[in-house]
């Protein structure tokens, strides 16, 4: 297996906009801009986010306790990414922060839809419907003691959510606002999410892949839905054997950022691997188009399909 290609993400905003393996970005692959002329359509015309840069001004306004600005930006991410458990969560911490715990409820319902092993997300809505007066915000708290009664790992957090949530029932905690272990259990910050990025990509390279999707999980909540991490926890999960999975990643980079090389190559050697060489031409030729002068992600897919899988297996 070839090594991996590392695009740094140091410092957020700096290079979230645009990605070395060939990412447009959502305002890139969007139409957006100025006023009048052209006669476009309203939906043309709209304004356009790059949903990692929202989820950024999102994390840094929830430092700053700006919860309303916040919550303005997550949500935009949850419009461009509507399945990433990660914009939702941040979407609750800032609606909590804000106090709105109606639209925080909504956020932790789709998190804990999305994924119902998520914690934070168990903790978010237990607080949240027991602010509301909600008698359901028990089952959340049951939830959250049983696995604490079984915890093995992070188990300091899970009793501290737990807490949390069982004084928002009874009708304490310090504050009304989102609490501190509630930002600490759905924030990482840029300088550990580029670490646990780094720290994926070479785990890949050493074929450890539940070792690097850990890593990729953490750089995913310090960065959002970013196209690079998704596209490795495409791969990551393919190579695991889990096809459907990989999938659903690869779709979601894509969707972000249609233009997006890496995804665009690995979802094509997905594809093959499938048997599905129709497919798999489809993607190379949205690499040669994206492509104009070649390049290697064109390459290698083509191999691919030459091969009929990976080529020298």
């Amino acid at each position: 297996m070839r090594l991996f290609r590392t695009f740094w993400l140091t410092g957020a905003l700096a290079a979230i906009a645009t990605a070395s393996m060939g990412v447009g970005g959502a305002a890139a692959a969007g139409g957006g801009g100025g006023g009048g002329g052209g006669g476009a359509m309203p939906s043309a015309s709209r304004p356009s986010y790059d949903p990692a840069e929202e989820y950024a001004k999102a994390v840094k306004a929830i430092q700053a306790r700006e919860y309303r600005t916040a919550a303005l930006a997550a949500g935009r991410v949850t419009e461009l990414a509507p399945r990433s458990v990660d914009a939702w969560r941040l979407l609750g911490v800032a609606q909590a922060g804000a106090e709105n715990w109606k639209g925080a409820r909504r956020a932790y319902e789709r998190v804990v839809k999305l994924d119902p092993d998520d914690l934070a997300g168990r903790a978010g809505l237990g607080v949240a419907l027991a602010r509301l007066k909600d008698p359901k915000a028990r089952e959340q708290l049951d939830w959250l003691k049983a696995k604490a009664a079984s915890c093995s790992t992070d188990c300091a957090t899970v009793k501290s959510l737990t807490a949390e949530v069982e004084a928002s029932i009874a009708g304490g905690g310090a504050s009304p606002a989102a609490s501190a272990a509630l930002e600490a259990g759905s924030l990482i910050f840029a300088d550990a999410g580029d670490h646990a990025y780094v720290e994926a990509v070479g785990l890949i390279n050493e074929t450890r892949y539940d070792d690097a999707l850990a890593s990729l999980d953490r750089a995913r909540m310090a960065f959002g839905p970013h196209p690079d991490v998704l596209t490795y926890q495409g791969y990551a999960w393919r190579r695991k054997g889990a096809f459907d999975k990989a999938e659903s990643y690869y779709r979601q980079a894509l969707a972000i950022a249609p233009d997006h090389r890496g995804a665009t190559e690995y979802y094509g050697e997905l594809k093959v691997e499938r048997g599905d060489l129709a497919g798999a031409q489809a993607m190379l030729a949205r690499l040669d188009r994206i492509c104009a002068y070649g390049c290697a992600e064109a390459e290698e897919l083509r191999r691919w399909i030459d091969a009929g899988g990976q080529p020298g297996r």
